[in-house]
């Protein structure tokens, strides 16, 4: 059954246009509180990222979630995968982010994790669409619930972090940049890494509600190789405004993605005889990183896109690790979610064990090159049954041969038609993707 509001990651859209308003989300926090009520532990975790439409949806959640009867904690600023850890180990009903991720600070969203610390199941995202379909009620009032904040929360997420590695090792002599996007890890990435003995130098820290991942953060690295240079650093290491995504700059300067990231974890695992089932990545991962995977007999499984699907196949198929190119990388022999300090700290425990730094360990997965192209769309449009779309796709896959992919999809979160040719040759795969980005172009119209 189609869902009427949830889509692949989440409730998310632009503040103030429908769904992302401050009246559905009571309504939101009231439907999710029917469901969890009946739930052992009938108390809801909600934290939030720093965009400034937080403190809204969080008044909002809460009103809705004590309006059905559901006591609320309260966590303030948390990383999405702080958020998954404490509903966990706190065995609350439910855990709730207010976060757009990577998106600017004029869109927000919302998203779910069940008491296992991991994203609902379709059955429960249909079960809370059903009562936002009905009128709200509000229960006898010596029933409403009761709202409290959490005031230990980052301290809590802080040593869950640092304990995914080993204490023995400890990180002097390494200098860092740190760049937190202006998002939900400002107050806890800095304290994991220098707590774990590394030198920190941070930026995107002084979030004002408006510059979540403006010109900062993994989506944005720049500033952050700027940075690494300029301070002769090690490393550095780009989360993003709800800390579940990361990509790493090495000394050079040089852009880690999360391909690269999971092709260096899988290595370590390996050789420590720790990996266990194949890695999962999904549509977008780039073909170097199954042939770098291969040459060490790790298979790779294709998810969709998107981490729940990442996260279905992992669980399928008995693997522990898995992600996006785009840097959700998830351990589950760590955590139950994508989790960017996580991820790092994986990284730099294999940097110290092996002494190798993070261009070397990087060097043993060649990328092929590969072109994206968003193509912004004002209907909806399936490329997969457009005749014209699949005629120009066959063809650039013949050119291609086996040593190149072609990839058309349209986006879970945003309106719009994701392009992508990758292929041996930098120059064939671009002219390939413009080529192939008209085309869909012509067909749509525009």
């Amino acid at each position: 059954m189609v869902k009427k509001y949830f889509g692949t990651d989440g409730i998310r859209g632009r503040v103030g246009q429908s769904p992302i308003t401050a009246d559905f989300l009571l309504r939101l926090g009231w439907a999710a509180g029917r469901v969890f009520a009946n739930k052992k532990n009938d108390f809801v975790l909600v934290g939030k990222d720093t965009r400034i439409s937080g403190y809204m949806f969080e008044s909002a959640l809460e009103a809705g979630l004590t309006a059905a009867g559901v006591d609320t904690r309260l966590l303030g600023p948390m990383p999405t995968p702080g958020v998954a850890y404490l509903t966990r180990t706190l065995r609350a009903s439910a855990g709730i982010v207010i976060s757009a991720s990577h998106n600017p600070y004029y869109d927000n969203g919302v998203k779910f994790f069940s008491v296992q610390g991991v994203k609902l199941p379709d059955e429960i995202e249909h079960e809370i669409e059903y009562y936002l379909d009905l009128p709200m009620t509000t229960v006898e009032s010596s029933k409403l619930g009761k709202a409290k904040r959490l005031v230990d929360a980052a301290g809590r997420y802080i040593e869950f972090c640092k304990a995914s590695i080993p204490t023995r090792l400890d990180f002097s002599g390494m200098k860092i940049v740190v760049d937190c996007a202006n998002g939900a890890t400002y107050h806890i990435a800095p304290h994991v890494f220098s707590e774990v003995g590394a030198e920190v130098i941070t930026i995107g820290t002084e979030p004002d509600g408006l510059n979540i991942n403006l010109e900062c953060g993994s989506t944005s690295p720049k500033r952050l190789v700027a940075t690494v240079l300029a301070n002769s650093a090690d490393f550095g290491i780009a989360l993003d405004g709800d800390g579940d995504r990361l990509v790493m700059v090495d000394h050079k300067g040089e852009i880690v993605d999360g391909d690269e990231l999971i092709y260096i974890i899988a290595k370590s695992r390996l050789e420590a005889g720790q990996m266990f089932g194949p890695v999962v990545g999904t549509l977008m991962t780039n073909l170097g990183m199954e042939h770098g995977l291969k040459k060490l007999g790790i298979n790779l499984l294709r998810a969709n896109v998107g981490d729940r699907y990442v996260m279905d196949m992992l669980t399928e198929h008995q693997g522990i690790l898995g992600g996006e190119n785009s840097g959700h990388i998830i351990c589950l022999d760590k955590t139950t979610t994508g989790d960017g300090i996580i991820a790092a700290l994986q990284v730099m425990a294999e940097m110290h064990g092996s002494g190798k730094n993070l261009h070397e360990l990087k060097s043993g997965m060649q990328k092929y090159p590969q072109v994206l192209i968003n193509i912004k769309t004002t209907e909806k449009i399936n490329p997969d049954t457009n005749q014209s779309i699949q005629k120009s796709v066959k063809t650039i896959e013949n050119k291609l041969g086996e040593k190149g992919r072609v990839l058309l999809r349209a986006s879970g979160t945003e309106p719009l038609i994701r392009v992508m040719v990758e292929g041996e040759h930098a120059e064939q795969v671009e002219n390939f993707a413009n080529e192939l980005a008209n085309d869909v172009k012509k067909a749509m119209g525009t």
